[in-house]
């Protein structure tokens, strides 16, 4: 019986990465369904605390972008690329690498990849260079973004880690994840410099650049916002938005400065995810105030769409393994137990293959982390393979990957006839071994 409602949860999971996150969540429906109707299994619990703070956080994220913050980030970012075009290679990743880490979401190098292709194209450098890396460093930056869902999700399982050892806090989590997927960037940036041919030795593009039409095509007109002026609204929604982010560190740093509540006696510190959810709220609703949203406008940008699709995610992928993970946990703990706690390399190989499966980050955290604290993983194991719940670059079905490939006029950014051989694989497991293995020597210094 375990095994037929292991292949519910899988087939659901399959079917539903082919109609997107909205389609994930929906689908999982469906199974979760199956496992209580007609298996029988009690339905688990859903992530409600989690979903609450993705919530909070896409809210205030749709505020921002409504008031023309992120147009501001972008103007800012685009400026340090065209002043160093040779190096554009090194400076796309680590842009977009910082720009989700700033605001939270992957989806804001939609607007990146025209200006990364015309800087590249200009350069005679072949566009695939920057491009690629640039994709896979955008998804890399969610786990390291203190706004983003999966670091939200991580933080908050992590908090019920009381007992396995000390509990890791939100501040631990960033000082391992930061920096080692911001390595992992780097390196896989590096690799890139020399990858593919030059634009001027690579004959399929010579050929193409010898129509007219096609060299038009290919070279176009340059996509810039820097001829663009932002409201000085846009830029307190900015720095409104950068302070309600420096709040969360900082009660992330110093627990102590946070109220407790309980019997006496029994007193616990209030936690990180009510205070992340707070300080969203408040974020978002000074920056409608002050900065004169239009709050018509607010759900019809693109961050919150990709938000609601996220919470349907989570809800539906997170709420269904509970249930089928619950059901099982005597079984899957005896038999588990051992070889994940002796060897946390394994926790990091289900976390990668969930991760693809279900194509978020967020969803991959939920569905797992809380199976590898309950199976005896080492929570500081789990803090230092973080990385490697961004897996969903295997195969090029990703938004963002997908984008990044129609941006390229050249055509170098492509999906091989092996389908497997595609312009994100060699980076996207560079950065994430590079991420895996940092997080690791770090654990172990820091934590």
């Amino acid at each position: 019986m375990i095994g037929l409602e292991f292949l519910v949860v899988l087939g659901c999971l399959i079917l539903g990465t082919r109609y997107g996150g909205m389609g994930l969540g929906l689908i999982s429906g469906i199974g979760l369904f199956i496992l209580t109707f007609g298996f029988h299994l009690q339905p688990g619990q859903p992530p409600v605390d989690v979903m609450l703070t993705i919530l909070a956080v896409i809210a205030c994220a749709s505020v921002l972008q409504t008031a023309g913050g992120l147009n501001v980030m972008m103007k800012v970012a685009e400026r340090i690329l065209r002043r160093h075009p040779s190096y554009i290679t090194i400076l796309a990743p680590i842009t977009t690498w910082t720009l989700t880490f700033l605001c939270g979401t992957g989806h804001v190098v939609y607007t990146m990849f025209p200006i990364i292709y015309d800087i590249a194209v200009k350069k005679g450098i072949r566009p695939e260079r920057p491009m690629a890396v640039a994709s896979v460093a955008s998804q890399m930056g969610i786990g390291a973004s203190p706004v983003s869902v999966s670091v939200v999700s991580m933080a908050s399982i992590l908090a019920q880690s009381h007992g396995v050892g000390s509990a890791i806090g939100l501040l631990d989590l960033l000082s391992v994840s930061i920096p080692s997927t911001l390595l992992g960037v780097i390196v896989a940036a590096l690799w890139s410099m020399r990858r593919g041919k030059d634009l001027d030795k690579d004959e399929e593009f010579q050929a193409k650049i010898k129509d007219p039409e096609q060299k038009e095509y290919i070279y176009g007109t340059s996509d810039t916002l820097l001829d663009k002026v932002f409201p000085k609204e846009s830029y307190w929604a900015t720095w409104i938005f950068f302070a309600a982010i420096g709040v969360v560190v900082l009660f992330g740093a110093f627990p102590n400065l946070l109220p407790s509540f309980g019997p006496v006696g029994k007193l616990k510190p209030l936690s990180m995810n009510l205070v992340i959810q707070m300080l969203m709220l408040i974020a978002g609703a000074i920056i409608l105030i002050v900065c004169k949203v239009n709050q018509r406008e607010i759900a019809n940008g693109p961050v919150f769409k990709a938000g609601m699709v996220a919470i349907v995610s989570v809800f539906g992928v997170a709420w269904m393994s509970e249930t089928f993970f619950h059901a099982h946990f005597d079984l899957l703990k005896s038999t588990l137990a051992g070889i994940v706690a002796s060897k946390p390399w394994m926790y990091a190989i289900v976390l990668f293959l969930v991760s693809k499966l279900v194509n978020s980050q967020g969803a991959a955290v939920t569905a797992i982390a809380p199976l590898g604290l309950s199976l005896g993983v080492d929570p500081k194991m789990m803090v230092a393979f973080f990385s490697a719940s961004y897996g969903y670059f295997v195969l090029p079905t990703y938004p963002s990957d997908l984008a990044c490939i129609g941006f390229d006029r050249s055509g170098t950014t492509r999906i091989g006839k092996f389908i497997i051989n595609h312009s994100f694989i060699a980076p996207g497991l560079i950065g994430v071994g590079v991420g895996c293995i940092t997080g690791y020597f770090l654990v172990k210094i820091l934590l």
